[in-house]
C-alpha cells in the first residue's frame, strides 16, 4: 500500500564528556535536515542530568534552529525549582516539554516524591498548563507499566494527563505494530482524543536493546530473538535493523499514523536511513537552490 511520508521528531540525550558533545552536534547535523516537527532532549534518571539537560536544549534552540522540547521530570526537585527550571527554557525561547514524573534514582526502586515536589505526573502537568507557557507532550504505555496495576489503570492515567493539560502523547517502544493499534483503539475508547504518537526504537544492539525492553515493559517476541540470532552468524545485524524498522513504520503509517518519535540513543545513522526508506529525505538542498 502506497502511503505519504510521515512527519517525524527524535529524541536525543544530553552529553556528559566533550566527545559525546561532538556525537550529539554530529547526531543533530545527520538528522536536523529530515526537518522535524521537533527534537527532545531526555533528563536523566533520578534528575542527574538536569543542568546537562538545561544547557543542551538551550544550546541546540539557539544553533540548531530546531523547535526543541525539553523533559521535565518530578524527581528530586521542589515544586519552586522544578517550575523555575520551566520558566528558564521559557525566558530561552523554548516553548515545548515533556513532563513526565521521572524514573527513580538508581539504587531505589520507587518513586518516592520530593517532600515539597509535585507528587506525579499530572500535578506537574497541570502546574506547567497553568502557566500559558509551554505546548506539553507526555509519555504513553501501549503495554503495561511495571509499576502500573493494570494496563486499564495505564490508559486511564493517560487520560488524566491529558484532561490536566497535555496536547499530545509519545508512546513507550514497541516492537509489534498491533501493539499500538490496539492500545489506540483502548484510548479512543476511554475518550482520549489527544493525537498519539509512536515511539520507535531502531535497534542498534540487540542484547542492549532486549535488556532494556524487558526493563520496561515491552514485550520481546520470539521471532525477534530468532531473527537477530540467525542475523549475528553473518553480520548482516544492522540490515536486519533498518528491515525490522522500516517494516514497523510502514505498517503504523498504513495504519492511519501519521507523526512518528524515534529514539536515537545519539546514534543517527539507522534512524536515517529508515527516515530515508519512508520517504523521509533532506530538504535543506531545496532552500539553497531557493
Amino acid at each position: 500500500m502506497s502511503h505519504s511520508a510521515p512527519q517525524v521528531s527524535f529524541e536525543f540525550f544530553p552529553p556528559k564528556s566533550l566527545e559525546a558533545s561532538f556525537r550529539l552536534w554530529d547526531t543533530v547535523q545527520v538528522l536536523a535536515p529530515l526537518e522535524p516537527r521537533f527534537v527532545s532532549v531526555t533528563y536523566g534518571a533520578g534528575g542527574t542530568t538536569r543542568e546537562l539537560t538545561r544547557d543542551a536544549v538551550s544550546t541546540l534552540h539557539k544553533s540548531s534552529g530546531l523547535n526543541v522540547a525539553a523533559h521535565l521530570t518530578c524527581v528530586n526537585a521542589s515544586r519552586a525549582e522544578t517550575l523555575q527550571i520551566a520558566d528558564g527554557f521559557a525566558e530561552a525561547g523554548v516553548k515545548e516539554i515533556v513532563a513526565l514524573r521521572g524514573d527513580p534514582p538508581k539504587g531505589s526502586d520507587r518513586f518516592e516524591p520530593h517532600p515539597d515536589g509535585f507528587g506525579d505526573s499530572c500535578e506537574l502537568i497541570s502546574a506547567l498548563a497553568e502557566t500559558g507557557k509551554f505546548t506539553i507532550r507526555v509519555g504513553a504505555y501501549p503495554e503495561k507499566h511495571p509499576e502500573a496495576a493494570s494496563h486499564a489503570a495505564d490508559i486511564d492515567w493517560l487520560k488524566r494527563k491529558i484532561d490536566a493539560g497535555a496536547s499530545e502523547a509519545i508512546t513507550q517502544f514497541f516492537f509489534e505494530a498491533d501493539t499500538f493499534f490496539r492500545f489506540r483503539d483502548a484510548c479512543a475508547k476511554a475518550g482520549i482524543d489527544a493525537p498519539i504518537v509512536p515511539g520507535i526504537f531502531p535497534i542498534e544492539n540487540w542484547p542492549g536493546a532486549r535488556k532494556f525492553a524487558l526493563s520496561c515493559g515491552t514485550h520481546v517476541p520470539a521471532w525477534l530473538d530468532d531473527a537477530f540470532i540467525k542475523a549475528s552468524r553473518d553480520g548482516r545485524e544492522e540490515l536486519l535493523a533498518t528491515a525490522l524498522a522500516t517494516e514497523l513504520c510502514s505498517k503504523l503509517i498504513d495504519g492511519g499514523v501519521e507523526n512518528l518519535h524515534f529514539y536515537t540513543l545519539n546514534r543517527p545513522e539507522l534512524t536515517r536511513d529508515v527516515c530515508h526508506a519512508l520517504g523521509v529525505t533532506p530538504k535543506a538542498h531545496l532552500r539553497d537552490v531557493a
